[in-house]
């Protein structure tokens, strides 16, 4: 934790969670959050569907769900940043309180329910920023669509000519029968359709969501399905409605989905698990639960191309970028390894 970050810390503990998020992201759009000025380790540079990443650590969605200050955090250190969930119509999301710091436990419960100010008013801000630095686009469909694949195509065909990867998130928790998206034949459907909404836009890689959640054969099934749709990742995973037996925080029983330090060893396992079904096939990103270099280092040697975190910053601040990624490219070299594409999938 940076010192500047352990001043604010105790301040943003006061209030609920939500509104220190909104906190944060009103100091970004104003520019008092530091720039990282270090210069990332050449160790760390990676390529993936032909573009060139200066580090693996990403931003996960959730943070900048309205593309407010992509930019912004993209100078905190991050090699790309992923903004959403997008969905076609603005929505309010669920009832707050809606998101909960487990302080003792490192980690975050939340059940926003994908609010936003949709797709127009995101479309907006990207159309207006420099297209510097690489920024993917996560959308979803509405509580209340009466046809969610037509949602993910319309989120799809919109964003293709903004982002430069784009994400169908069909594994939240927090609403109502989207995970049941997930089933082979329905997400088949909805990956199709998709694609086919990217139209010109092919450059454009197209990733799904999945959760952490999904059994060994469930794992199966979804890889199956992206691999006969033909998109070109998989980020595992989404947060669990699990909830580990030793979690110590008074907030524990809420519902929703975890996500921060208890989530780890669950993401990291279904992500070794989804590797080794689809074996080289689909590039993966590797999210949940990561806080250190060593806990990026794990996700890149059980499979993960990249690497995305979030709940880690609400303890630590964005400092704990720089920190990650020293940490990594240490790693890195104590195993002999010259770039991360050679450590990815080095434990399978």
């Amino acid at each position: 934790m940076s010192g500047w970050y352990r001043l604010v810390d105790p301040l943003l503990a006061r209030v609920d969670a939500e509104s220190a998020h909104r906190l944060a992201i009103n100091a970004l759009r104003i520019g008092l959050v530091p720039a990282d000025r270090g210069v990332d380790d050449p160790v760390l540079a990676t390529t993936a569907w032909g573009h060139p990443f200066p580090n693996p650590v990403g931003l996960a969605a959730g943070f900048d769900k309205n593309a407010e200050v992509p930019d912004a955090m993209l100078r905190t250190g991050f090699g790309f940043v992923e903004i959403g969930t997008v969905t076609p119509r603005p929505q309010t999301g669920n009832e707050r309180p809606r998101l909960f710091r487990l302080a003792e436990d490192r980690g975050v419960i939340n059940r926003m329910g994908f609010p936003g100010e949709g797709l127009e008013a995101v479309l907006r801000r990207l159309k207006a920023r420099p297209r510097v630095g690489l920024v993917g686009v996560n959308v979803g469909a509405n509580k209340d669509s009466a046809d969610r694949a037509a949602d993910y195509a319309t989120c799809v065909a919109a964003m293709a000519p903004w982002a430069d990867y784009l994400v169908c998130n069909v594994s939240s928790p927090n609403t109502p029968g989207l995970r049941d998206l997930q089933g082979r034949a329905e997400l088949l459907r909805l990956l199709q359709d998709a694609l086919a909404a990217r139209g010109q836009h092919s450059d454009v890689p197209l990733l799904v969501k999945i959760a952490p959640d999904l059994s060994e054969g469930d794992v199966e099934d979804v890889a199956g399905a992206a691999l006969e749709a033909g998109v070109d990742g998989m980020i595992v995973g989404n947060t669990t409605v699990s909830r580990p037996p030793d979690l110590r925080s008074p907030r524990r029983t809420e519902g929703g989905g975890l996500s921060g330090l208890p989530l780890l060893d669950l993401s990291t396992t279904v992500l070794r698990r989804a590797a080794r079904t689809v074996r080289g096939r689909l590039m993966l990103i590797g999210c949940g639960g990561v806080a250190t270099g060593a806990d990026a280092y794990a996700k890149i040697r059980a499979g993960a191309t990249l690497v995305q975190l979030y709940s880690a910053l609400v303890f630590d601040g964005p400092g704990l970028v720089r920190s990650i990624k020293t940490e990594l490219a240490a790693l890195l070299k104590r195993d002999g390894f010259s770039s991360v594409s050679q450590a990815v999938g080095a434990d399978l």
